[in-house]
């Protein structure tokens, strides 16, 4: 999979997508993971650092150009110091809906305007370039099952597998059958700043509680 023009949050997002319900799967499934690839994009950039296990903004003014990045970030920012692994989840539909924004703008998604009871107005979704999500899918499952040897897979594509795999976002793949490739692609998806390992490990156990969930 070529490290393209795609965010992290934003293939994690397609990736979780279920075509098998018409408005692609509920809002949890999907919210997580968005929310876990957008905290890792940004310690992988050095905007949120660890400070004794906590998600800690770098300053108050560094930006990414990315508005899904961009406005977690500050929200942080605005918030009470929590733990990596709350961020996981912590007012995660705000990431996610600004990640489907940015698909829609992209082409890969198309969003349908209604109201509820036909009254409330609300935003359904559903999936355009079916062919390329698919493709996204299956490069994903290749990169877990090898043969690529792991140092030869890009970075991000190895933090879209790891965090993939962690909230069970692949149906019908023994992911346990894969235990030590994981343990690879999770240190090549840091492989640049060693020192992201543990942030990673946090988000990962985050999702993998996420995914447990009924």
């Amino acid at each position: 999979m070529p490290d393209g023009p795609l965010s992290l949050p934003a293939r994690l997002c397609l990736l979780a997508w279920d075509p098998a319900r018409p408005a692609g799967t509920d809002t949890a499934r999907l919210s997580g993971p968005v929310r876990a690839g957008a905290l890792t994009e940004l310690a992988r950039h050095g905007l949120l650092l660890d400070e004794d296990g906590i998600a800690t903004p770098v300053d108050l003014d560094s930006r990414t150009g990315d508005a899904v990045l961009d406005g977690l970030l500050e929200l942080v920012r605005e918030s009470c110091p929590r733990p990596w692994r709350t961020w996981v989840t912590l007012r995660s539909r705000v990431t996610l809906d600004a990640v489907r924004e940015q698909l829609v703008a992209e082409g890969y998604l198309r969003a349908e305007k209604k109201r509820v009871l036909g009254v409330f107005p609300s935003v359904e979704y559903e999936l355009e370039r079916v062919a390329a999500v698919q493709a996204l899918r299956e490069e994903t499952r290749q990169i877990l099952r090898g043969p690529l040897p792991v140092a030869g897979v890009f970075e991000r594509d190895a933090a879209v597998a790891t965090l993939a795999a962690s909230a069970e976002l692949l149906p019908g793949e023994d992911v346990g059958a894969h235990g030590q490739r994981v343990r690879e692609l999770a240190e090549r998806a840091v492989a640049s700043a060693p020192g992201l390992g543990e942030i990673v490990d946090e988000i990962r156990t985050a999702l993998a509680a996420t995914a447990a969930l009924p």
